[in-house]
């Protein structure tokens, strides 16, 4: 018998038959959706949060980056070397305030970088280092290449101790350096002579000890800024080019009267003279061209010296001499690059100190004349004082001066009488005559 077999398992995965027609013309139905873990969408809120706390820190890393590299280039800046190239005094005024100090600190080339210099002390006061930590009024000496820090702590502490070294104005550079090689509050050896009319003679404040060279080398600095700033000034159409030639003419200026109120005046004549090509004539540039250096002015010159040849003899030479002659004063400077409206071509002394200007050569000789008056009256003023004084000594008698002294008056007064004399004379029509020594009548050329 045959054995029953067992039905075949239905496929469950079978897909079922359509009941209808048009069940099966519908489409399928897609699967459901596995059954696995539960996966939140994210949260706009907590992304958000997120994105600003990274902002805020990334922001916070570059500030503190900014600062770091600040605080290093600022300590660099407080540390190194200043810009400063001589020595130099730097005067605080009283109430005068932190801004302004720095700006005048780093427009006089002490400190390079006057925000650097403020935030340097502000720092200085914040950290407590100090006590007090002001800015002292006073006078200061800042050191060559000072550094922000070395000037901040002597301007902190207060440190004033300084002395005066006069240099008058006129003196040549040897007599500069001479001067200087005798004072003993200084300190080293001037191996080279600096070039003549270099210098700016005028009071210095130094401290105690500082070297010889240091102290030309800042003569030489407040000079060439001193012309540079004046140069700028300069009145137009002046019959020169170069500042140089402004210190030639200020240097014969300067040696030529001692005056205030003149220099414009004297100026004036010289510079009148150059536009017309004629000489200069001025009596210290023959000194100079023979002595040079070491001259000493105020000397008698001889005729013999008037005749000298040399590039210096303004006498001898049309226009401007090869160097200066001395080291001018600021007035004299200023005088040179803003003369006088004249037309004065003349000058001689009025015995009182002073001079006579004139444009003719006329008035020049009345003017020389009026003089030689005043100067006869002089002397025999001189002669009568002197005498006094020799009875005064000898207890009485007649004011009668000693026979040697009165000889070597006259023969004095005949030389240099006689030297005028031999002199050629000026016409009316002379191109150009000399400004005269007082007791030398005018040349003609």
């Amino acid at each position: 018998m045959a054995s029953k077999t067992k039905p075949e398992a239905r496929d469950v995965t079978t897909t079922a038959r359509p009941r209808s027609p048009a069940e099966a013309l519908e489409p399928a139905r897609a699967p459901s959706r596995p059954r696995g873990p539960r996966v939140r969408s994210e949260s706009r809120f907590l992304g958000s949060v997120v994105r600003v706390a990274s902002t805020i820190l990334t922001v916070i890393l570059a500030i503190v980056a900014a600062i770091g590299g600040s605080a290093a280039l600022l300590h660099h800046a407080f540390e190194q070397p200043g810009p400063l190239q001589t020595s130099r005094t730097f005067v605080i005024p009283k109430g005068e305030g932190r801004l302004e100090i720095a700006r005048r600190l780093e427009q006089e080339g002490i400190v390079s970088n006057r925000l650097a210099f403020v935030a340097s002390h502000i720092l200085q006061g914040a950290s407590g280092t100090r006590r007090n930590s002001e800015l002292k009024a006073g006078e200061y000496e800042i050191k060559k290449g000072a550094s922000m820090h070395q000037v901040l702590d002597t301007l902190i502490d207060g440190r004033v101790s300084l002395m005066s070294v006069l240099v008058q104005p006129g003196l040549t550079s040897q007599q500069v350096a001479d001067k200087l090689r005798a004072d003993n509050n200084l300190v080293g050896d001037i191996e080279q002579t600096p070039d003549e009319g270099a210098l700016l003679p005028e009071t210095y404040r130094v401290s105690k000890g500082m070297s010889r060279t240091d102290l030309l080398d800042r003569m030489k600095a407040d000079q060439q800024r001193l012309v540079t700033g004046l140069w700028e000034k300069r009145q137009a159409n002046l019959p020169f080019e170069r500042p140089e030639q402004a210190v030639i003419l200020a240097s014969i200026i300067e040696r030529e009267t001692g005056a205030r109120d003149e220099r414009e005046k004297v100026a004036a004549v010289f510079v009148n003279r150059l536009r017309k090509n004629m000489p200069l004539q001025s009596d210290p540039t023959i000194l100079y061209g023979i002595y040079g250096g070491a001259v000493q002015w105020g000397k008698p010159i001889l005729k013999s010296e008037i005749e000298t040849k040399n590039a210096h003899n303004t006498y001898q030479i049309r226009g401007l001499p090869p160097t200066p002659i001395c080291n001018p004063s600021r007035q004299a400077i200023e005088a040179a690059l803003n003369p006088a409206q004249t037309n004065d071509l003349y000058f001689v002394a009025d015995g009182q100190g002073g001079h006579t200007f004139t444009a003719t050569l006329k008035e020049h000789n009345a003017a020389v004349q009026i003089w030689r008056k005043r100067e006869k009256e002089m002397r025999q003023a001189r002669q009568e004082a002197a005498a006094k004084a020799v009875a005064t000594q000898q207890g009485g008698g007649l004011p009668v001066v000693p026979a040697e002294d009165e000889s070597a008056q006259d023969a004095a007064d005949q030389a240099r009488d006689a030297a005028a004399d031999a002199a050629p004379q000026p016409t009316a029509s002379a191109s150009a005559s000399a400004i005269p020594l007082p007791v030398r009548k005018p040349k003609k050329h």
